[in-house]
């Protein structure tokens, strides 16, 4: 069995077929040498027919040699990487097999100390599959269920950023209180279909936080695409099943109602009135919701430090695919998210591999790594919770990509352009770019064994006969001439436990594109938000 197949290439040309009469620089279409014939075997064939050309000046023959020579070397060279299959094959096994009950989380105390807005602190960030057992057949069921929850939340990313940009008023939107038993109620409008959550689950990595005077520890997702934050609370009239014990506000001495009046009862994008009680809603593109009330409650954040009087909502209805997780911190860029309440000039977070067991974290004003790859961090001034990155293009086998950088822009209307999402899985890029940067890759995978679409993959293979195989690396191209080259894992994914691997991008003809957590798999993002710069820093899990 061959362990290690490299990149085909094209058969060379045989240079001593060519008509005398051809021109001198036509040698510069020649194709790659076959990688069974030596460079110098090609060109002792040049030199032997060019020798033959008597009528050709000795200067103009070294000119030919020369373009022939940077031919030769700019049409072979392409930068390659090698997956690992087995290694992939056997996290897919792993996963299915894992039983979260075998970790005890540390509880840590709460500290006394107030954060400051120059204060570093940090919490354990964790996959979602080492927080909640899967209680489904084999991996593909769980593939299939993950992209069916993942294709969800791109339509509500583009369905949020379209109500926008059409000029909606958030007082339009009122969450509707039903009279019995004081439930409260999703508005008809917004209704969506509703999964059980113990099927699926929402949500990919967790953080442990804790909430309350004294605190007490819950796992919560964290979600860079929304801005509110909340938790499920008793008395909870429609709960779904979570990990940690229901938080109580009635024990906690730091939990207070906010009034309607409030500022942060007034930037909710759909709020309503209980006596002068403030009550929040936020709904989700998988069909999941979150109703309650809008409180201030005290944060802390493993044992680096509180925060107190943070507007978090005390969800007293809460359906869909939350499983497993106590609530969400919303990480996005309006006002009411976690790091804008805490006044966090930046915050960073590294995402393990889904499939493992591992664990990370996910720091406030902690230094950027030395060796970040930078780009421009942008917002789009008529949605603020997004956060967009300056993207130059994309590299395959070393090679650019031919994609107008405008596909990356956002134009003056506020569509386009490509966010950062934690809660999408997937990249999803427009079209046209997916389009140019799939066929430049299956070009230059034409020697692997291919196999038949999956889902939303319409590239993929069949490496079960190998242990490891050569790929073309693929890269993000930032302004300025930075890039960004991805491990084999965050683009080349296993569906199977049998070996079918697909590419992990997908297109999109929504109103912008998504660099998702596959491809952020075991790298440090950080969001300077002070000097609006992303960095991206491989390996600082």
């Amino acid at each position: 069995m061959c362990n290690v197949i490299g990149v085909k290439q094209d058969a060379v040309d045989n240079i001593s077929n060519r008509s005398p009469s051809a021109s001198l620089f036509s040698l510069s279409r020649f194709k790659i040498p076959n990688p069974n014939h030596s460079l110098q075997h090609s060109l002792s064939h040049t030199h032997t027919n060019m020798a033959e050309k008597s009528f050709l000046h000795p200067i103009l023959f070294v000119i030919a040699l020369s373009l022939h020579l940077q031919s030769a070397i700019s049409r072979t060279h392409h930068t390659t990487t090698v997956l690992d299959v087995s290694a992939s094959i056997q996290r897919t096994l792993d996963v299915l097999s894992f039983d979260p009950q075998t970790i005890n989380p540390n509880q840590q105390q709460e500290q006394q100390n107030s954060i400051t807005q120059s204060s570093s602190f940090s919490v354990s960030l964790h996959p979602r599959s080492s927080l909640h057992k899967h209680h489904l057949k084999d991996y593909t069921s769980l593939t299939r269920s993950r992209l069916a929850r993942d294709s969800a939340r791109v339509q509500f990313i583009a369905a949020n950023l379209e109500l926008a940009l059409s000029g909606v008023k958030t007082s339009d939107l009122k969450p509707q209180l039903g009279i019995a038993n004081e439930t409260l109620l999703l508005p008809e409008a917004l209704q969506t279909p509703v999964t059980s959550g113990e099927k699926l689950g929402s949500g990919e990595y967790f953080s442990r936080v804790g909430v309350g005077r004294p605190a007490r520890q819950y796992y919560m997702v964290i979600d860079t695409g929304s801005d509110v934050s909340w938790i499920q609370c008793k008395p909870c009239f429609d709960c779904y099943q979570q990990s940690d014990p229901i938080f109580d506000p009635s024990t906690s001495s730091s939990y207070h109602s906010l009034s309607c009046s409030s500022p942060q009862c007034n930037a909710l994008q759909v709020s309503a009135c209980r006596g002068d009680s403030c009550l929040y809603q936020v709904s989700y593109g998988d069909g999941s919701f979150t109703v309650g009330d809008f409180a201030t409650e005290t944060l802390s954040f493993g044992n680096t430090g509180t925060v107190n009087n943070v507007a978090i909502g005390c969800g007293r209805d809460n359906e869909g695919l939350f499983a497993a997780a106590a609530g969400l911190l919303g990480m996005g860029g309006g006002s009411l998210s976690l790091p804008s309440q805490l006044r966090a000039t930046s915050f960073s977070y590294c995402l393990v591999n889904r499939d493992s067991a591992a664990s990370s974290t996910l720091e406030f004003n902690s230094a950027r790594p030395g060796d970040s790859v930078t780009a421009p961090l942008l917002r789009n001034s008529k949605y603020k919770t997004f956060f967009y990155v300056g993207l130059a293009g994309l590299s395959v086998g070393g090679r650019p990509v031919a994609v107008s950088p405008s596909v990356f822009a956002v134009d003056e209307s506020g569509r386009g352009g490509i966010i950062v999402d934690s809660g999408t899985a997937v990249t999803r890029l427009k079209t046209e770019a997916y389009t140019a940067v799939r066929d430049a890759f299956a070009r230059l995978t034409t020697n692997l064994p291919s196999s038949s679409s999956y889902a939303i993959f319409d590239t993929c293979y069949d490496l079960s006969s190998f242990k490891q195989v050569s790929i073309p690396t693929v890269s993000f191209r930032f302004p300025g001439g930075k890039s960004l080259t991805l491990p084999p894992e965050n683009y080349m994914i296993p569906v199977d436990s049998a070996g079918k691997v697909c590419f992990a991008f997908a297109p999109t003809d929504g109103p912008l594109s998504i660099i998702g957590n596959i491809q952020q798999q075991g790298t440090r993002v950080s969001y300077d938000v002070a000097n609006s710069v992303v960095g991206f820093s491989p390996n600082k899990c």
